[in-house]
């Protein structure tokens, strides 16, 4: 032991064994955590990232869906058969055809051209004509599939808009 010139016993400043286990275990718990919270927003981000163009691409569809609508020539035509749902309507340059099925939303130009996927990972799609006075007027229910297991919300959209002039039911 070690004496100071007073007298007084000196204690030595140095860190024990158990005080650097005790500063280690803490270190590995904050570098965990925070390890945890890094890959969390990282997926978080992926699926906001995915999220974000499946909603640009739905908003895009749904206003192609309303000019179309609006420039029916004749009777839009709604058509349901085992789960699959078919909208028909006529335009100066032939018919435009949105078909859903088995998830995916398809757009055909004509009766004779190819249809064309236009959105795939859809829960569900709900078209149907709203009588409103002496106006032809339709709704368009379209919901996605969440890339959550969890999802914060439901990527749900609601479009509507009025058959074209000359169009009646």
């Amino acid at each position: 032991m070690n004496t100071h010139p007073t007298g007084c016993a000196r204690r030595e400043s140095a860190f024990t064994l158990l005080e650097m286990i005790v500063y280690m275990v803490l270190f590995v718990i904050v570098v965990g955590c925070a390890t945890k919270t890094f890959y969390e927003c990282w997926d978080n981000s992926k699926a906001l990232r995915k999220s974000a163009d499946d909603i640009a691409r739905a908003l895009e569809i749904g206003e192609r869906w309303r000019a179309d609508i609006r420039g029916a020539t004749g009777a839009v035509k709604l058509t349901s058969t085992d789960g699959s749902e078919q909208v028909r309507i006529p335009e100066p340059a032939g018919e435009v055809i949105y078909t859903f099925a088995n998830g995916e939303l398809r757009r055909q130009a004509g009766s004779t051209a190819p249809g064309t996927l236009w959105l795939s990972g859809v829960k569900s799609s709900r078209m149907q004509s709203e009588a409103r006075g002496s106006v032809a007027a339709w709704r368009w229910e379209l919901e996605l599939k969440s890339t959550r297991k969890q999802p914060l919300m439901r990527p749900l959209f609601s479009f509507e808009t009025a058959a074209g002039a000359t169009a009646t039911q």
